[in-house]
């Protein structure tokens, strides 16, 4: 069976302050062309379909014309939510539309309840696990502490329960939005760190064919079974060097896997550039970035007299502008934003503690502080997913 891995399409997002959705739309159309080209069985969708809860009407047109697109197909295509995707709204009439042969997955409870198709090999058990919020699951999966590694444990118990009752060489896949240990993040992914920890370990997904994961925007290959699409399309300057792609995957009658990477269409290439103002200027080997998205870092000691202005003279699709002088490291006026770069929000409170008091946070005030920050998260989440 041949699947078309993807995810994270963020239907909706902009670009600093480009609109991305006729990006997104060309994106579509690419996608059905390759799933009608390269005779595509089915269609595995690994969440964060939209970029928030709410999404705008004209990403909800999107969506529902790539819905008909993919059915008119007459291909089976598999979703589940993700943690920007409202997994309530995203499942209204979900029943309705698996009759057309798309197949919506947002309720965790239905995790065991695969959708079956079959070739001629057999069948396939597509398990579809929703993005699932710790301290919001706990309860339907029974664990004692909320913990992303917890609950996807106890999830995909339940996959392999099921998996166990049906006929011997059934094959599986498995779609899942979560963070695995061994990915590498962008600056466009949302933070979903509980309890100090936001990766789950590859194993938690051991005793399935394929696990076709969302969440990390950089298509990458965990193990031979476990990997990331990534987006489509590029949603930060950090993405700059990625390579925009999907996964072919060719599931053989054994249970083996290869896998192919199908690239995505560019709108426009990326480009960070640093340097002093003027010698962005005047440097010719930067001429292959002049149509590039630019985010430019000037270096110069003092900010110079309109730089943007200066910039887009000559990259006039410079969308940001940051200022990081070159100077002596003991200098007082390096900026509090370097000091802080790479640090989590729990470190950053503990090195205030710290500061304020003159004394480190013991283990329980260290325990107090991840705890408010989780409950954070949580009500931001909730707010989200409500109706």
């Amino acid at each position: 069976m041949r699947l078309l891995h993807t995810s994270d399409w963020h239907l909706g997002r902009a670009f600093h302050r480009v609109n991305l959705l006729g990006a997104q739309a060309e994106f579509i159309g690419h996608l059905v062309t390759t799933v009608r080209e390269r005779a595509v069985d089915a269609v595995v969708v690994s969440g964060d379909v939209y970029d928030r809860a709410v999404p705008p009407l004209a990403a909800v047109e999107l969506f529902d014309d790539a819905l008909h697109r993919l059915a008119g197909l007459g291909v089976p295509t598999v979703m589940i939510s993700g943690n920007h995707d409202s997994a309530r709204r995203l499942g209204v009439g979900a029943r309705l539309i698996g009759r057309a042969g798309v197949h919506l997955r947002t309720d965790p409870a239905e995790c065991a309840t695969p959708v079956v198709l079959r070739d001629a090999a057999g069948d396939v058990a597509f398990y579809g696990l929703p993005y699932l919020e710790p301290a919001l699951v706990k309860d339907e999966f029974a664990v004692d502490r909320a913990g992303h590694e917890s609950v996807l444990a106890a999830a995909m118990e339940r996959v392999r329960a099921d998996l166990a009752t049906r006929a011997p060489g059934t094959r599986s896949v498995v779609l899942a939005h979560a963070f695995v240990t061994g990915g590498e993040a962008s600056d466009s992914e949302r933070d979903i760190t509980v309890g100090g920890v936001a990766a789950v370990p590859s194993a938690v997904f051991d005793g399935v064919d394929y696990t076709a994961l969302g969440h990390l925007h950089g298509c990458q290959t965990i193990t031979d079974r476990v990997r990331y699409s990534g987006s489509p399309l590029a949603y930060s300057f950090s993405e700059a060097t990625h390579r925009k792609s999907m996964w072919l995957v060719d599931l053989d009658a054994d249970g083996s896997v290869s896998a192919e990477r199908v690239d995505c269409p560019v709108p426009r290439p990326l480009a960070r550039l640093r340097g002093t103002l003027e010698d962005l200027l005047a440097d010719p080997a930067l001429d292959v970035h002049e149509d590039a998205w630019v985010e430019a870092t000037l270096t110069d000691p003092v900010r110079p007299a309109e730089p943007m202005a200066r910039l887009t003279a000559r990259f006039p699709h410079t969308l940001g502008l940051v200022f990081d002088p070159d100077r002596p490291p003991e200098d007082p006026d390096v900026s509090y934003a370097r000091r802080l770069a790479g640090r989590s929000d729990q470190e950053i409170a503990e090195d205030f503690v710290t500061h304020v008091r003159g004394t480190a946070p013991d283990p329980h005030e260290r325990a107090v502080l991840r705890d408010a920050f989780d409950a954070v998260r949580a009500d931001r989440t909730a707010r989200e997913v409500t109706p």
